[in-house]
């Protein structure tokens, strides 16, 4: 049997990838950005997608389009609101998920899973997404919908081979423990193969052109040091960081560009995507500027894919289960 899977922050698609690979059925996406939705229906083409804000989307909406109440909904809501690295975020936790307009948009994703009542559901977001009441709050907001049974599922992407580190909060109304894979992936375990940039044989992996003067700086750097930083909510953050290649690569971002370990140049496009797990054959749309941001606020494949095949295996527990005959008296 396979289960159909929809996306309400679908980007350029690394959640959506994740269960693909996996074997479900993505059958619908949902995305304001453009470039982001171009990307997504090209490398889902028989998934509906669906461009317009969230606010706009019903469940009815949903059914019309696909037929049928989705088995499960996934999603990463938008985490400007509750990010550490936002130097603008609210000072009260609550006015982040109430007042925030991107933070309301958490709202949207509970709001449609109480009217599509998937047998799953899995919203992934920054971890300071529970700082304070915010735990509380969400609990209580998906019981108002009817989901009871909330986990939160703080997981590392780096344990399920994405070659750069990444915690991230998955709530769910199951618990999501996927087997670790044993390894940490390199930075040259995952870019070190790639021919120059140009090879029209690889998508997405052209030189990415900047200044003279950012070029001057970055060939200062040794492995790990950064080119910049800037402020954020919480302290100050790095960017055009000269990768090590013996390590996982900093936490990918959409506004971070990272200096490659041996070449006086940041990533290509293509790089990027390889430290986040996308493979090859998942082409990106856009200005370079939007394929940057689609990687870096997406979920990453290798991650999902094991987030996925813990929501398989649930599925079809549950579904033996319920199709077993009742005990005779």
């Amino acid at each position: 049997m396979r289960y159909s899977v929809i996306d309400l922050f679908a980007g350029a698609g690394g959640f959506s990838r994740g269960f693909l690979d996996a074997g479900f059925d993505v059958v619908l996406g949902i995305e304001i950005d453009i470039n982001a939705a171009r990307t997504y229906s090209y490398n889902f083409p028989d998934a509906v997608m669906l461009v317009d804000d969230i606010k706009n989307i019903r469940g009815e909406d949903v059914i019309k389009y696909i037929g049928d109440k989705p088995d499960v909904v996934i999603g990463g809501s938008p985490c400007e609101a509750f990010t550490e690295t936002n130097p603008r975020r609210a000072k009260n936790p609550l006015d982040r998920l109430y007042v925030d307009e991107l933070g309301r948009l958490t709202l949207e994703f509970i709001r449609l899973v109480g009217e599509l009542k998937p047998q799953v559901f899995v919203l992934e977001n920054v971890v300071h997404i529970m700082d304070g009441p915010l735990r509380d709050a969400l609990i209580n907001e998906f019981a108002r919908v009817g989901y009871e049974r909330i986990y939160f599922n703080v997981l590392h992407a780096e344990d399920y081979g994405t070659p750069s580190v990444r915690r991230r909060v998955f709530i769910s109304n199951i618990p999501i423990r996927p087997e670790r894979l044993g390894r940490v992936l390199t930075v040259w375990d995952a870019i070190g193969d790639l021919p120059s940039p140009g090879d029209p044989s690889i998508p997405n992996h052209e030189y990415v052109t900047i200044s003279d003067r950012k070029i001057r700086g970055i060939t200062r750097l040794n492995w790990d040091d950064a080119l910049y930083r800037f402020r954020g909510a919480t302290g100050s953050f790095r960017n055009f960081v000269r990768l090590n290649p013996w390590k996982p690569a900093p936490t990918v971002m959409g506004s971070v560009r990272f200096v490659h370990p041996f070449e006086d140049r940041v990533l290509t496009v293509r790089e990027q995507a390889r430290l986040m797990g996308f493979p090859d054959d998942h082409i990106f749309f856009g200005p370079k500027d939007s394929q940057f941001n689609q990687i870096g606020e997406a979920v990453p494949p290798p991650l999902a894919l094991a987030i996925a095949g813990t929501v398989l295996k649930y599925l079809e527990r549950s579904n033996i289960s319920a199709n077993l005959p009742l005990p005779t008296i």
